[in-house]
């Protein structure tokens, strides 16, 4: 019978982060464990604030399916079991730490996946223009993220691009535009040299991105959970940002990027906070990725065992004793 451990923490961050309509000062951080045949595999997840899910949410979601899970409940059989979000998440990705291990191969053998060079994006969050600034000076990286709302978003950029002319720069909106924003302000940030435009309007409230023809390429990230909303957002959206918290693991992660690489949207691997237990099931997703944003653990103060490591915007692959 397998064995089926559960814990939650609260992991200090160096320092608040802001986003539009947010402030995170920790991570907290569901751990999932599953052991086997003497071998264990673990996931973590932070789940998806916007959902309403929290640390208790996501441990009844667990007990739910214990009995299941202790009986063999696989991969497969887990998309019925529970509901897209963290729960799944972690437990998904602990099935497939928990194969790896098992079977004597790598997350790579077992997915098909060959692992190259993969760089982050660093990202900036909102502040004023000096500390956004400076915030983008102390970034070892060719790539840099910025987070914005809808006030004096262009100025913010202007300052993150005078301070760091020689990055390929991307905004991440967070729902804080309307339609009407988008259009006057994404033409300015075409002049900025902005990459990318992600999330700019409200989930559930972006049909009038059918037909707009923006200056720059947008990407969905509240828009798009899971493989049952694909189909809308590459109506909407030139890319799609894949978060394992979102599609609930990276079994349904790697068949959205499958949909979305068939039908010729470009894709981006994002993180909801974490450790580099939650970054290294996202790495395997970023081998697909035009972008890859998974920086989470270097907001933390502390980090796992065996992490991964951050030099000049390259992440380095896990570890098998750290996970797959």
């Amino acid at each position: 019978m397998r064995e089926v451990s559960v814990a939650t923490k609260s992991w200090e961050m160096k320092m608040p982060f802001r986003i539009t309509g947010h402030v995170f000062s920790e991570a907290l951080l569901l751990d999932v464990a599953l052991t086997e045949d003497g071998f264990t595999g673990r996931g973590e997840s932070a789940g998806v604030y916007y959902l309403g899910e929290s640390l208790d949410s996501m441990v009844a979601q667990v007990e739910s399916v214990r009995a299941a899970l202790e009986q063999g409940a696989d991969r497969e059989q887990l998309l019925d079991l529970l509901p897209l979000g963290g729960a799944r998440n972690a437990i998904d990705c602990a099935l497939w730490d928990l194969e790896a291990k098992r079977a004597g191969k790598s997350i790579w053998e077992l997915t098909g996946i060959e692992p190259g060079q993969t760089i982050s994006v660093n990202t900036v969050g909102i502040g004023t223009l000096e500390e956004m600034a400076a915030a983008a000076e102390t970034l070892d990286t060719p790539r840099i993220k910025v987070k914005l709302n809808a006030e004096m978003p262009v100025e913010r950029v202007a300052a993150v691009r005078a301070a760091r002319p020689d990055v390929e720069l991307v905004v991440d909106v967070n729902q804080g535009w309307t339609f009407a924003q988008l259009k006057e302000f994404a033409p300015q940030l075409k002049e900025l040299g902005v990459a990318m435009i992600e999330q700019p309007l409200k989930r559930g409230h972006d049909e009038e991105l059918e037909g707009y023809k923006s200056p720059i390429p947008l990407c969905a990230d509240e828009s798009c959970l899971d493989t049952s909303e694909f189909e809308q957002a590459a109506r909407r959206y030139h890319m799609i940002n894949i978060k394992l918290d979102k599609t609930g693991g990276l079994t349904e992660a790697l068949k959205l990027a499958q949909m979305a690489r068939e039908k010729g949207i470009g894709l981006m691997v994002g993180n909801m906070m974490g450790t580099s237990l939650a970054m290294a099931p996202g790495f395997v997703v970023a081998q697909l990725c035009r972008f890859v944003d998974l920086d989470g653990a270097l907001f933390l103060k502390q980090d796992r065992e065996h992490p991964m490591t951050y030099a000049s915007g390259v992440i380095s692959a896990p570890e098998p004793q750290l996970w797959g």
